[in-house]
């Protein structure tokens, strides 16, 4: 009889292993801002457990868990890549995990078992995809919206892909041809191996150029987000001529521009990732020549009720990434820039209709400055 207890409860525990492998998915909820995650979950070759997570809004390359454990009904799912650490007690239905995700502060963080239906992770948004080839055996991942109108070039942030502005592009259609670059190394384009060389930001500057020429776009406005700062500073110092604009999306950081004296400070690391090799590549930009639009979420909103840590956490931000906000406004008079207090650092989310107004304000005046300048030329 003892026996049968104990085949019994492997077996009950064996039932939960196969009941848990899959795609779960969840809101988590961090003040104003709401951001939708996946978890996926399954066995590896030894018996344990493998898990990942990804943000399909952000189009983000998933992130590998360190540890999962699963006990009974109670999962620990640890991202020491992320500093995250997920736990949470399945329902008796097996369909859904109650729990809380800590990331330096502890928030409620309930999964739901995706099903083909309700999957997070199709497409459905409109666009075609085409690959265009940027250098020997690199290929990089264009999606077009379509649209009708002055042709834009979205750039995602590190460890992004074009597919984080899925559901922002085709808001901007009716006043755009609006395009995504998926840059190499991310999600559906060729990942060169990661050395300082292949992801020197220049050469992914030329990767974008070189996109520019095959479609043959004239002049585009690029509106890159995050570290995608880096690539528009990289073209607007070297080959103003080829955009009409740049717009840096909380992307007007250090990395973007630094006026300070001396040369660029990079924190001396091996070279394991191709995100290890794009922050290797970085290198000083003092000067930007073509015309600027620079939004900042500044503080930004980090999801702290109580108000006095929110107060902190405010004034540690302002005092670091204000500073570098500050002198990006400084050093480019001619750029105009826009402080938005409590906005997501992905601020075409968490304030789209703010981005949408001010990107075309942008946009219509490089019309009138053009149209102006014809003017005078007698055109």
């Amino acid at each position: 009889m003892k026996n049968i207890a104990v085949l019994t409860v492997l077996a009950t525990r064996m039932l939960c292993a196969q009941d848990i492998a899959g795609d779960w998915q969840g809101i988590l909820k961090a003040g104003r801002s709401e951001e939708r995650v996946v978890v996926t979950i399954a066995k590896d070759e030894r018996g344990g457990w493998l898990a990942s997570e990804c943000t399909p809004d952000d189009g983000a390359n998933p992130v590998p868990a360190s540890s999962v454990t699963f006990d009974g009904s109670t999962i620990k799912i640890v991202f020491d890549a992320i500093r995250a650490t997920y736990q949470g007690t399945l329902n008796e239905a097996k369909n859904s995990f109650k729990g809380t995700l800590t990331q330096g502060s502890p928030l409620p963080f309930d999964l739901n078992r995706a099903t083909k239906e309700s999957s997070w992770r199709r497409d459905s948004t409109p666009h075609k995809i085409r690959f265009v080839t940027v250098e020997k055996d690199v290929k990089l991942e264009v999606v077009d919206w379509g649209g009708t109108g002055r042709p834009l070039i979205l750039l995602a942030g590190g460890n992004n892909h074009a597919h984080s502005f899925d559901k922002f592009a085709p808001r901007l259609t009716s006043a755009y041809r609006v395009y995504g670059i998926t840059r190499r190394g991310s999600g559906g384009s060729s990942a060169p191996p990661p050395t300082r060389e292949n992801y020197d930001v220049d050469r992914l500057g030329d990767d974008i150029l070189a996109v520019i020429a095959a479609l043959r776009l004239h002049k585009p406005v690029l509106v890159g987000h995050s570290l995608a700062g880096q690539e528009l500073s990289s073209i607007g110092s070297r080959h103003p001529e080829k955009v009409g604009g740049l717009v840096y999306l909380d992307a007007g950081y250090r990395y973007a521009y630094d006026p300070s004296p001396g040369d660029l400070v990079r924190p001396s690391r091996e070279i394991a990732t191709v995100q290890d090799a794009i922050n290797a590549g970085g290198r000083k930009f003092t000067r930007i020549d073509a015309p600027i639009l620079a939004m900042f979420a500044l503080p930004h909103e980090r999801g702290i009720t109580d108000p006095v840590k929110r107060a902190e956490a405010d004034e540690r931000d302002l005092a670091f990434q204000g500073a570098m906000a500050k002198a990006f406004e400084k050093g480019l008079t001619s750029a105009k820039v826009i402080w938005i207090a409590h906005a997501s650092h992905y601020i075409f989310r968490s304030h789209e209709s703010d981005v949408i107004r001010e990107l075309k304000a942008f946009t219509a005046s490089l019309s009138s400055e053009k149209a102006a300048l014809d003017r005078g030329l007698g055109r």
